[in-house]
């Protein structure tokens, strides 16, 4: 039989019918459910909208870059400016846009509760948007003509957009891994030079890149064969995960690592541009 309570209401005593244990256990049971349902819901809701917020900031990134090769005659900022000293703020590419935005948000991800704003050499490494390692300067360096790039840290020349065939396929920067350097990273850059080789057509050859973060997994290479792109957006571990691309016409996208690995045959854009 069902227990019963005596509540007194306006001078009079009302029997009300309490709940049974079973009758608690269901509630409790379809709170638990609802909350099981929601949860993921919420959780993906967030996670889309710091996906937003990164996207935006990667097109006002790429609006300053623009902003930088109309001033400077078409040349790109510096991934490395490997020619001036390591305690020069100019050495890595943010203290030369800087200037255009001056908004050190801008320049991460909010997606990655890892990363920091990092102006200088000492820095680098904690990063979450990486520029492209193809525009780095370096005197002593590579040259645009030798047919084998790999490992290529920086070019004899400085890297200018009217040698560019296709300027809103040509990716300038990307999600990337930010950490300390101790551990290898260097989420200022990514490097178009350490990934697959496409068969054919080199401008295709992809950075390393994944939806899980590759210089934990590949930390027994050097940090020059590493800076990958890391697709953190919606990861998963089987590279379902997206990486935020902006391009040298400065429009922004996002992409599955699958889609980027597939080369031409999925996302199709140009990594290196430095190929003749």
């Amino acid at each position: 039989m069902r227990p019963s309570i005596s509540i007194k209401f306006r001078g009079e005593w009302l029997k009300a019918r309490a709940f049974t244990l079973i009758e608690l256990l269901v509630v409790i049971a379809i709170i638990a459910i609802l909350a099981a349902v929601l949860f993921p819901v919420f959780s993906r809701a967030k996670e889309a909208a710091k996906r937003t917020v990164c996207l935006s900031n990667a097109r006002q990134l790429g609006i300053s870059v623009g902003m930088y090769i109309d001033d400077n005659h078409g040349n790109l900022p510096m991934a490395t400016n490997y020619s001036v000293p390591t305690d020069d703020p100019y050495r890595i590419w943010v203290a030369q846009v800087y200037p255009y935005i001056e908004n050190k948000a801008i320049f991460l991800c909010p997606a990655d509760q890892v990363g920091k704003f990092g102006s200088t050499w000492a820095a680098r490494g904690e990063l979450n948007i990486g520029y492209n390692g193809d525009s780095a300067f370096d005197a002593a360096g590579c040259t645009e003509s030798q047919p084998d790039k790999k490992g290529c840290e920086g070019f004899t020349v400085v890297a200018n957009t009217a040698k560019m065939k296709e300027p809103s396929r040509t990716a300038l920067f990307a999600d990337t891994p930010g950490g300390p350097l101790s551990d290898k990273y260097r989420g200022y850059t990514f490097s178009p030079y350490n990934g697959k080789e496409h068969p054919l057509v080199k401008e295709l050859s992809l950075p390393l890149v994944s939806d899980r973060d590759l210089v934990k997994e590949l930390n027994s290479l050097p940090p020059s064969q590493l800076k990958p792109v890391y697709a953190r957006h919606q990861k998963t571990g089987r590279d379902e995960g997206f990486a935020t691309v902006i391009f040298a016409d400065g429009h922004a996208k996002g992409y599955s690592a699958n889609s980027i690995l597939a080369m031409d045959n999925g996302a199709d854009i140009v990594w290196r541009f430095r190929e003749p």
